[in-house]
C-alpha cells in the first residue's frame, strides 16, 4: 500500500483569528460571519451603510483595459486618491512616490518586516495585533516587547520605549485588541523618536476612522517622511468598510517604495484593477469627509453601548477610544477558552486574550476582544442575553 508523502513544506499553524473561526467551524459547523452567526471575534465591520455615512458601491465599472496586469505599486488614480487624502486631511507632504499598493495591510506589513535589516531589533507591544507574532516567528526576527499588560493598563509610554532602544517599532494605532490610541503630543513624541540615528517604525493605522473624537494619524508629524524609516500601513479595510476588495497601501520614504515595488514584481505582480478601480471612488474627498464622521460616530455609540453592558455582567474593561473591539477581563474566574465553548452552543465566539501575546505566555488567558464591527445596532438586546447567558 502506498503511503502519505512527508510534506516538502514547513508546516506552521493558522493565524490567532482563523484558530478561532476553525475551531468555531469544527463546533458548529457554520464558517463564523454567515446569516445566524454572531461573529465576535471577527475583525471586520459591517459592510452596509451605516447611519450617516456614505453609500456602498454595489458595482464596479471597469473595461478590457483593466484585464491587464496592474502597476506593479499601484495603479495612478489610486496612488492619487491617497496622498490627496493625507495632504488633505492631514498636512501630510507625500507624492505618490511614497505609496505603494499591496492586496490589504497584512502583505504590507509582512513585507516591511521581511525586508529589514536582519540586525534590526524590533520593538513590540506585550498585547498586540495577532498576526504580528506569526510574522515575526515565521521570519526568525529578533524583538523585544513593551510592557503592555495589566499592571500598566495596557497604556505603555515613549519613555518604555526610549529604555528598550534603540530599535524599530512595531505597533498598532488605534491598538488592536485594545483600542488604545496614541494622539497628538504623545504620538507626535513617538515619530520623533522613529526618526532619530538607530531608529524607525511601522504605525499600522487600520483602524483611524474609529477613533474618537476624531480620526488621527502619524502623517500629521512627519515633516518630510523620505528622511525617515518610518512606514505608514492603512488599507480600504476597516475604516471604507470594504474588507473584501483587499486593498492595502504603506506610505513610506521613495527609497523604501523602490523596494516594495521591486517585490511587487517578483512576488506580487500587484493588485486587481477593478479592486484599485473601487477604492478610488470609496477615497473622493466628499465621500470620505462622510466615512470619517459617520464610522467614528456609529462605532463610537456601539462601543459605549456594549462597553456598559460588558462593565454590567463584571468584565473588566481596558477598552480605549479606538477600533471596534472591547479588550477585559472576564468574569466569575472563566477563561476565555472556557467561554467560547459555551458561545459556541449559541453560534457566538470571541477572540481569546492568549492569541494577543507576543509573548505567548500566557498572562491572557482571562482576557478576551470582543468585536463589535460586524454587528447590527439591532443585535444588541440578543448579543448581551448570550453573553449574559454564558458568563453566569
Amino acid at each position: 500500500m502506498p503511503t502519505t508523502k512527508e510534506s516538502a513544506l514547513t508546516y506552521f499553524p493558522p493565524m490567532g483569528v482563523y484558530e478561532t473561526l476553525f475551531k468555531f467551524l469544527d463546533a458548529t459547523g457554520k464558517y463564523m460571519g454567515t446569516e445566524g452567526t454572531h461573529p465576535w471575534a471577527q475583525g471586520f465591520p459591517l459592510t452596509s451603510p451605516i447611519p450617516g455615512g456614505p453609500e456602498m458601491p454595489t458595482h464596479i465599472d471597469f473595461s478590457y483595459v483593466d484585464l491587464k496586469y496592474p502597476q506593479a505599486t499601484g495603479e495612478a488614480p489610486l496612488l492619487n486618491a491617497i496622498k490627496d487624502y493625507y495632504n488633505h486631511f492631514y498636512g501630510a507632504k507625500i507624492e505618490t512616490s511614497n505609496i505603494a499598493i499591496f492586496s490589504g495591510g497584512r502583505p504590507g506589513i509582512y513585507a516591511t518586516l521581511a525586508f529589514l535589516n536582519p540586525a534590526t531589533k524590533i520593538l513590540v507591544e506585550e498585547t498586540e495585533y495577532t498576526p504580528y507574532w506569526d510574522a515575526l516567528k515565521l521570519l526568525k526576527r529578533e524583538h523585544q516587547l513593551i510592557p503592555s499588560n495589566k499592571e500598566n493598563r495596557f497604556r505603555p509610554t515613549v519613555d518604555d520605549y526610549k529604555k528598550a532602544g534603540p530599535g524599530f517599532v512595531l505597533k498598532s494605532n488605534p491598538c488592536n485588541p485594545t483600542g488604545v490610541t496614541w494622539t497628538g503630543d504623545q504620538l507626535k513624541s513617538l515619530t520623533d523618536l522613529c526618526q532619530q540615528p538607530g531608529w524607525g517604525g511601522l504605525i499600522d493605522e487600520a483602524y483611524e476612522f474609529f477613533h474618537e473624537p476624531e480620526p488621527e494619524s502619524a502623517l500629521k508629524y512627519i515633516e518630510d517622511i523620505n528622511n525617515t524609516n518610518i512606514f505608514v500601513v492603512s488599507a480600504a479595510t476597516k475604516g471604507l468598510q470594504a474588507p473584501g476588495l483587499r486593498v492595502g497601501w504603506v506610505v513610506a520614504s521613495k527609497q523604501n517604495i523602490e523596494i516594495f515595488r521591486n517585490f511587487s514584481s517578483i512576488a506580487m505582480g500587484g493588485v486587481a484593477r477593478p479592486s484599485q478601480i473601487c477604492v478610488t471612488e470609496l477615497l473622493k474627498t466628499e465621500r470620505v469627509t462622510q466615512a470619517r464622521r459617520a464610522v467614528g460616530q456609529f462605532f463610537g455609540e456601539q462601543r459605549r453601548r456594549y462597553g456598559d453592558a460588558l462593565d454590567k455582567l463584571g468584565f473588566e474593561l481596558y477598552t480605549g477610544d479606538g477600533g471596534f473591539y472591547h479588550w477585559g477581563q472576564l468574569p466569575n474566574g472563566l477563561s476565555s477558552d472556557e467561554f467560547n465553548e459555551r458561545l459556541f452552543k449559541h453560534e457566538a465566539a470571541i477572540l481569546p486574550g492568549k492569541l494577543c501575546d507576543m509573548n505567548r505566555g500566557s498572562n491572557l488567558t482571562k482576557f478576551m476582544r470582543f468585536s463589535f464591527g460586524p454587528l447590527n445596532a439591532e443585535s444588541f438586546e440578543d448579543d448581551v442575553r448570550i453573553i449574559a447567558d454564558c458568563v453566569n
